[in-house]
């Protein structure tokens, strides 16, 4: 086997073994708000951080997409083994409105009707006791599935007549358009929130809608009917997170800068955003520049929410998973980034790796799914390795097992700066990262030892951990360029380099810096390092050296005669 099919398979055994519990312990009922985090009130207010997976249920046949290809209980169990804590279920709003539709229509019914007999084959091998089920009765066995598994259900009113999402002008974009009565959507916002009111205790939040946009959004509108969709959820559910998304396919809540989004109940409101590769072109200008941008521009137009101390949930976010898509690919990189260093709630996109009929399609395949097109695999292990670094929460309420200290995140990667030995470094888990410190001198040395310090030697060579006896044994460090990722140093020889990793062996080095200015061609990702907060405790085997304060002056004496 190869060294790399090792490792997966070593990555996979730490989400099933360590990750597992935190999943199950982390199934947070009633949630509320804590400042910008997500708390559990039944655990002493500790942090839930919702490490999502989008299931459709939204499309033209009104059902949970996947059920004609695995058991229910295999793809709960699938979602469970891959390190998510909860699912975004969406749902078309006439599943909740139009009785003729939700109510009478059955499984079968529905599939039928699209001439979908290959589906109907499907249930009646993978799931017979759902075909028959009125539609709205298989959705709620969905989400008891669901809480079955111990995982967490956000109900997300996708769309309001079945189909898929979305356009400018289909007539699901914004109030007042033809599928979207403002009277009609809070009928069905309460019937849903209602239904699984003091049932299921696994449904922690209702999103209001997804993606207003069109030539009708406005924000006076968005305003007056949000507040309206908001109060109306609370009134029947006052267990559940209302959470709000903003205007022009939930882009932006700048909006919220200005004017506060006020509703009569307090800690229940989240905000939400998307955020995709494909909306903007990551080639064609220097990578450095266009992350830089698109990370400040993000900031701009919610993020500043974080810092106001107002959660905010990035809903969908995904890439192509086949791997070859090179614009997705360098997105997520930036996506990393960020994630980890404001250590975001978010929901991926798409657990789908495939539709009964999508646009007219029958059995349409979708690359930005998870699990292949038959549900029974992985699409791209490599992909969910890298996720699987912002899974667990690096800061939070309740989750103070350290000092705050600084980790070396590598967004390209989902790794960290780990030892490799008593002074060379490498690539690794972030469960077993070394604690930084940058000093206002710009040092890099261990924050907990406090003994070494950050070298760099020569330009292709491997990088250092130095005994730290004063400034001057030891490299200064800035971060710079563009992507505010690349950490500089200059050698003795004068040559000013950056770190990097040797993509053979993980190790780290230095190089010259890469991308600084213009070049659209060149990739600085191997480059980019994001120096992230965390409390967490790490796993780690007996240090390699435990020195203490009287050893170091001792050797510092020894050392200078």
């Amino acid at each position: 086997m190869k060294q790399r099919e090792i490792n997966q398979m070593e990555k996979f055994f730490f989400i099933s073994v360590f990750l597992l519990p935190y999943v199950i312990t982390t199934f947070a009922f009633p949630p509320s708000t804590d400042s910008r985090w997500i708390v559990d009130d039944g655990n002493k207010g500790r942090r839930v951080k919702l490490t999502c997976v989008n299931w459709p249920s939204h499309l033209e046949t009104a059902v949970a997409e996947g059920l004609s290809k695995q058991p229910l209980d295999a793809i709960a169990e699938k979602i469970v083994s891959m390190g998510f804590n909860c699912v975004r279920l969406t749902w078309p709003l006439y599943l909740a409105t139009d009785e003729s539709f939700s109510a009478f229509m059955t499984v079968r019914q529905s599939l039928r009707k699209f001439r979908l007999f290959e589906a109907v084959s499907g249930f009646q091998t993978h799931n017979p006791t759902i075909l028959d089920l009125p539609l709205i009765k298989a959705f709620q066995e969905v989400v008891y599935c669901l809480e079955k598994h111990r995982v967490m259900v956000i109900l997300d009113n996708h769309i309001s007549q079945p189909g898929w999402c979305c356009s400018d002008n289909d007539g699901n974009g914004f109030f007042g358009d033809k599928h979207l009565n403002p009277q009609v959507w809070i009928k069905g916002l309460k019937k849903m929130a209602s239904m699984f009111a003091n049932v299921s205790s696994n449904v922690v939040g209702m999103s209001l809608r997804n993606e207003l946009r069109g030539p009708k959004q406005n924000i006076k509108d968005w305003y007056k009917y949000m507040r309206e969709g908001a109060e109306a959820v609370h009134s029947v559910n006052p267990n559940v997170l209302v959470i709000v998304s903003g205007l022009n396919y939930a882009t932006d809540l700048s909006f919220l800068r200005e004017r506060p989004f006020e509703v009569s109940f307090r800690r229940k409101v989240v905000f939400e955003i998307h955020w995709y590769g494909f909306w903007n072109t990551w080639e064609g200008d220097n990578l450095n520049k266009i992350c830089g941008k698109e990370t400040e521009k993000m900031m701009k137009m919610s993020g500043f929410l974080l810092e106001k101390g107002i959660p905010l949930f990035v809903s969908e976010f995904g890439i192509d998973q086949r791997g070859n898509n090179a614009n997705d690919n360098k997105f997520l990189s930036c996506f990393m980034a960020l994630a980890a260093d404001r250590d975001l709630d978010w929901s991926l996109w798409t657990l789908a790796g495939s539709y009964y009929i999508r646009e007219k399609s029958i059995g349409s395949d979708e690359s930005y799914g998870v699990l292949d097109f038959n549900w029974s695999s992985i699409r791209n292990s490599t992909i969910l390795q890298m996720i699987s670094a912002i899974q667990t929460p690096f800061i939070g309420p309740g989750l103070m097992e350290t000092q705050p200290k600084k980790i070396m995140f590598h967004p390209s990667t989902g790794l960290c700066i780990v030892r490799k030995s008593l002074f060379q470094l490498k690539l690794g888990s972030c469960n077993r990262s070394e604690s930084w410190r940058l000093s206002s001198h710009r040092v890099l040395s261990l924050a907990e030892e406090q003994i070494l310090c950050l070298k760099a030697y020569e330009k292709g060579k491997s990088v250092k951990l130095r005994l730290f006896f004063s400034e001057s044994y030891c490299s200064k460090w800035k971060l710079f360029s563009d992507s505010k990722m690349q950490l500089s140093s200059i050698t003795k020889n004068g040559f000013s380099v950056c770190l990097d990793v040797d993509t053979e062996n993980n190790n780290i080095v230095t190089n010259s810096c890469k991308c600084l200015r213009g070049n659209s061609s060149c990739d600085p990702r191997s480059q980019w390092f994001k120096l992230v907060t965390s409390t967490r405790r790490r796993s780690r085997p007996k240090p390699f050296l435990q020195i203490s304060l009287y050893s170091k002056t001792f050797l510092q004496k020894s050392l200078s005669v």
